[in-house]
């Protein structure tokens, strides 16, 4: 099959198109004949060799998290799925490899497609409606009537994390550039904070949950906007101890994990909040719960562009080049 490489961890330059073997299908697998993956920034970290600690893969590998397509084969003890299902998902994180034809996916970690999706519109929504899940409802259990600031609003796992929140019944404040306003309002947010022209820590107080997707200054400075007993989660802030034990971490890890998190844990505690360092998980029991979201008319896909698979070098400069506008960008198959 046709697949996208990581050759090594490096620069653009580390990932070429060429023939791989097809995947081996276990007891337990899907096989998914791909129609649509899409390109999210955890892709140029995997890239770049920047998650290694977390994510080692070993090269060559297979790049890409997100996907839709068609079932082509089933393993001996898949009970869920038939052979011709329309299926999306976002693989386990051992096992990604979604800018190929085909991938082996476990049955656990994939759904049936959202019926009023496209392939393409269905592809950009696995990762970043987990994460939003998984932060919103899982971690900070958001609830009808608190406060919520959605950093960086327009972005894959923002525009999700609005409607998500809107439909918990959360009062929804985000951060965006001014050209990006009109949508995010028309995502349910209620206040917009132009983050070129605006200081958000001192325009917004007691909130009760942050979800930070940006890290670094605007991470500590979302400790201000919390009321005490909040909590701010971050995909993009340090690691914390509590992740190194989901990880399943060696004590060096560990060590390390709470040493980068704990200014930002101190800094969180003295301002009597908390601080939980999310990297999501697949999950094809939240991606259902997803689907029915979508397919209610609670949440909306957004996409910024669509490229050809072959071009899916040039989708992923796109990407890193920051030109994306609002929303994700996605790889299609040809027909």
């Amino acid at each position: 099959m046709k697949a996208f490489v990581v050759d090594r961890y490096g620069d653009a330059g580390t990932v070429q198109g060429r023939d791989v073997p097809d995947p081996r299908v276990g007891a337990g697998d899907v096989l998914v004949r791909i129609h649509a993956a899409s390109i999210n920034p955890l892709d140029l970290k995997i890239r770049a060799g920047d998650l290694k600690v977390i994510l080692p893969y070993r090269a060559p590998f297979v790049l890409g998290n997100d996907l839709a397509g068609t079932i082509t084969a089933v393993g001996s003890r898949v009970t869920r799925f038939t052979v011709g299902d329309e299926v999306y998902a976002r693989p386990d994180r051992n096992r990604i490899g979604a800018f190929a034809e085909l991938i082996a996916v476990n049955q656990d970690d994939v759904a049936a497609r959202p019926a009023a999706l496209t392939a393409e519109e269905a592809a950009s929504l696995p990762l970043v409606a987990l994460t939003a899940w998984q932060a919103l409802v899982e971690r900070a259990n958001l609830r009808p009537g608190q406060k919520v600031l959605v950093h960086a609003g327009a972005g894959g796992v923002g525009t999700i994390a609005i409607q998500l929140a809107r439909h918990l019944g959360a009062h929804v404040a985000t951060t965006v550039s001014s050209s990006s306003t009109d949508l995010v309002k028309s995502l349910g947010a209620d206040v917009v904070i132009d983050y070129r022209n605006q200081a958000f820590e001192t325009l917004l107080h007691d909130y009760d949950v942050v979800l930070d997707t940006v890290g670094g200054e605007t991470l500590e400075k979302s400790l201000k906007v919390l009321k005490p007993g909040g909590i701010v989660v971050s995909v993009a802030g340090p690691p914390d101890p509590t992740f190194a034990r989901e990880l399943g971490a060696g004590p060096a890890v560990r060590l390390a994990m709470a040493a980068l998190s704990l200014r930002i844990r101190r800094r969180a505690r003295r301002h009597r909040v908390r601080y939980s360092f999310l990297f999501m998980r697949a999950s094809g029991d939240q991606l259902r719960e997803i689907t029915t979201l979508v397919d209610t008319g609670a949440i909306r896909p957004v996409v910024d562009r669509v490229f050809d698979f072959a071009s899916t070098r040039e989708a992923l400069a796109y990407v890193e080049e920051g030109r994306a506008k609002a929303g994700k960008v996605v790889v299609r198959m040809a027909p």
